[in-house]
């Protein structure tokens, strides 16, 4: 399904641009950039990326602030490991979630049965670039600059609330390579996530360690 949907995408742009050539449209940048992202995001093997991420509650106010780097390997594999705060993790195995705060739960880890998991959680892009004018209504933004990259925003709003990994969300797209270069998300507890990646790059070597993890001796593991 992944295949035919990245050639129906890529056949469409194709003919897009073939049919405004010959009615002597201009193309505006974003006219097909979220198309050309699900077709950029169906060749992905592999990612690496350095990220700032903060993280807003709505109810206390507070924002929590975050740094570090992950490496992903789709389907089924994620490692995001911060260096600010440092030491917490987060690891996908294929098999298993581990969710690994020392800065908060030093004493615990909590480990989760990944199927169990929303997609979204091991696959970043995927929980927009996946059929997203389906299970969206979507609104064009505005530009932005993100870590020098050249950027055009759009507005995903789930059409129903039914198994939505969001309430809301907004996100920037590369004018050139069609990447996610950052993305807001907001839940329905009123939580804000802004993600900016000030590096990435896709379909590169990944360190098959980053996606194992053993529990440190003497951490308590919670099993959901």
């Amino acid at each position: 399904m992944m295949n035919r949907r990245m050639l129906y995408s890529v056949a469409a742009l194709m003919l897009a641009g073939q049919i405004a050539a010959a009615e002597g449209r201009p193309r505006t940048p974003q006219a097909d950039l979220l198309d050309r992202a699900v077709a950029a995001w169906a060749r992905v093997k592999t990612a690496r990326a350095t990220f700032e991420q903060s993280i807003t509650n709505s109810l206390t106010g507070r924002t929590m602030t975050s740094t570090g780097e992950y490496q992903q390997e789709r389907p089924s594999r994620l490692a995001v490991m911060f260096s600010n705060p440092a030491s917490d993790r987060i690891i996908a195995d294929g098999k298993f979630v581990w969710l690994y705060l020392p800065s908060s739960a030093p004493d615990q880890v909590i480990k989760t049965t990944q199927s169990s998991i929303g997609t979204g959680t091991v696959d970043i892009s995927a929980q927009f670039l996946t059929s997203p004018r389906t299970k969206y209504n979507i609104t064009p933004g505005g530009t932005l600059v993100v870590s020098g990259r050249a950027t055009h925003a759009y507005t995903l709003v789930p059409k129903t609330d039914e198994g939505a990994p969001f309430k809301l969300a907004a996100v920037w797209i590369d004018d050139e390579d069609a990447t996610i270069r950052a993305f807001e998300v907001t839940d329905a507890s009123g939580v804000q996530r802004k993600v900016r990646l000030t590096s990435f790059k896709v379909n590169v070597p990944v360190d098959e360690a980053a996606f194992k993890f053993t529990p440190p001796p003497g951490v308590h593991v919670i099993v959901r």
